[in-house]
């Protein structure tokens, strides 16, 4: 009895020294996956801060490349046009600091009295430029002088096609037109092909009619003058505000030059399709103005470029504008030209 009574106090004592080494074992396990759990909390925030970042960093990189608007392309054309042609000569030269008493936007200016020869605005007017699409005055003088059949027909054919400045036209390959509508086209709308197609038709092809064109430059007294072909895309064809005064007021004199230059818009049927042409100066269709002959021209190297001969107050003039920056600003300066002469006019009657 005692023996046993032994027995289970010793177990008593054992199972009292257990419990807390259990109790702690347990805590401590406990302890361990409370850590476990709170490492796992953390290392989970931390993947979806990176998760973020990378996420953050993707949207970054595709905003970057997303393509840019129609619209903000047309802005950074609007704001930095330099970025995406060539400056023009003039820029180059410098030509455009030169100043002058009618804050011109043209670096090359030419005004002069067609019937008294009079020059009433001169600025740089000796320098020689690329004249782009003046060229097609020229142009349309040779092929009226070569007296033929206006009324022929000509295939606009590949070798019309632009290949120095890669310009696009509306006369397809194929597109068969008259002369006389070819010409109306190059003076009216400055289509290139059309003056080339006109040039390349002639008699002895492209280099003769190129040589005529050269040669009538020299006859006139043109000096400065130099013409490589007939459309005025290559920035070689070059000439001064004096030379093209003076191919101005000869082309003057051919009536059909006249009007054909001044025509506001003009239609030509190709093939079942009617296609029409608008005139590339919109001052034509100013009632305020009186033109007699104009031709617009553009290339990078060249700028805008204006020639006119018009009527102001009573007097025929006759207006040269090369390299000028903006696109309306050759019209600006025509008008400032006008409003000055028109001045001037005023204070004279005002004396008598």
């Amino acid at each position: 009895m005692n023996q046993v009574v032994r027995f289970l106090v010793l177990c008593g004592f054992f199972l009292a020294l257990l419990v807390p080494a259990s109790h702690a074992a347990g805590s401590k396990t406990s302890a361990a996956k409370s850590a476990k759990s709170a490492k796992s909390v953390e290392s989970i925030k931390s993947i979806k801060s990176i998760k973020s970042i990378r996420k953050a960093q993707i949207v970054k990189r595709s905003a970057s490349k997303r393509p840019v608007s129609m619209v903000a392309k047309r802005k950074q054309m609007v704001v930095a046009p330099q970025s995406i042609t060539k400056p023009s000569y003039g820029l180059a030269a410098g030509l455009h600091d030169t100043h002058d008493p009618l804050d011109l936007a043209s670096s090359v200016a030419y005004v002069i009295d067609q019937d008294t020869r009079e020059v009433l605005v001169r600025k740089n007017d000796q320098a020689v430029l690329p004249i782009a699409s003046l060229t097609k005055l020229m142009t349309a003088l040779i092929v009226k002088e070569s007296n033929l059949p206006m009324d022929d027909t000509i295939v606009i054919t590949q070798d019309d096609v632009d290949t120095e400045k890669g310009s696009r036209s509306r006369l397809r390959v194929g597109t068969e037109l008259s002369r006389t509508e070819l010409l109306h086209l190059a003076l009216m709308s400055s289509e290139n092909r059309a003056a080339h197609a006109l040039a390349r038709s002639a008699p002895g092809g492209l280099v003769v009619f190129v040589a005529q064109m050269n040669n009538k430059a020299r006859e006139l007294g043109m000096k400065d003058t130099r013409f490589v072909e007939p459309t005025g895309l290559s920035s070689k064809n070059q000439s001064s505000a004096q030379d093209l005064a003076k191919l101005v007021n000869i082309a003057h004199a051919d009536a059909t030059l006249r009007e054909y230059s001044t025509w506001s818009k003009y239609e030509v049927a190709v093939g079942e399709r009617t296609l029409q042409f608008n005139n590339t100066n919109r001052l034509v269709n100013n009632p305020r103005w009186e033109i007699g002959l104009q031709k617009t021209g553009y290339i990078s190297e060249a700028g805008r470029c204006l020639v006119m001969q018009t009527t102001i107050a009573g007097r025929n003039l006759i207006m040269v504008f090369l390299d000028s920056a903006g696109k309306l600003s050759r019209l600006g300066d025509a008008e400032r030209v006008r409003t000055w002469v028109e001045s001037v006019a005023t204070a004279r009657s005002a004396l008598r």
